[in-house]
């Protein structure tokens, strides 16, 4: 599922990113406002190679520590979001609300979903050992549609 961001809404994300910039101090690069730019522009939960490929095509002599570091600084200040899971690259999400994924194990794609029913779920209290819960995530992880296709095609030869 695809969530399109409206240019409205983009042009107040990076208006919040330079007031983020500004409040803590940081430097608003023209690096760091293309490399949110161009996550922002994909829906595909990029990763920092693929978000280099195309702000290269942007940035003429743009380093790839230049947008990994920015990656990790946007997900920081949190203009952006992380999307983990064990045994795979690290991917980047426009999306910053409360939502879930589904992951297939097969391809490591990731799909957006919303669901109110994990929306709702009671956080356990973690006070007890000394943990403050910001946000979670849910992730489902199974087979996704393209992978399914896939492996019916090589059992039938």
């Amino acid at each position: 599922m695809t969530y399109a961001l409206d240019e409205t809404t983009r042009q107040q994300r990076l208006e919040t990113f330079r007031r983020l910039c500004r409040e803590r101090g940081l430097r608003c690069t023209v690096q760091r406002r293309v490399v949110l730019e161009v996550v922002l522009d994909l829906d595909t939960h990029p990763t920092a190679d693929e978000v280099f490929e195309v702000v290269s095509r942007r940035l003429e002599g743009v380093s790839r520590t230049t947008v990994y570091r920015s990656l990790e600084g946007l997900a920081r200040v949190g203009v952006i979001t992380k999307a983990c899971h064990p045994g795979a690259t690290t991917r980047y999400d426009r999306r910053i609300e409360i939502h879930h994924h589904l992951i297939c194990l097969r391809c490591d794609s990731i799909t957006d979903i919303s669901e109110a029913g994990f929306d709702d779920l009671a956080i356990p209290d973690t006070s007890a050992v000394g943990f403050e819960v910001k946000d979670y995530r849910v992730q489902l992880r199974g087979i996704c549609h393209d992978c399914r296709d896939q492996e019916k095609k090589e059992e039938l030869g």
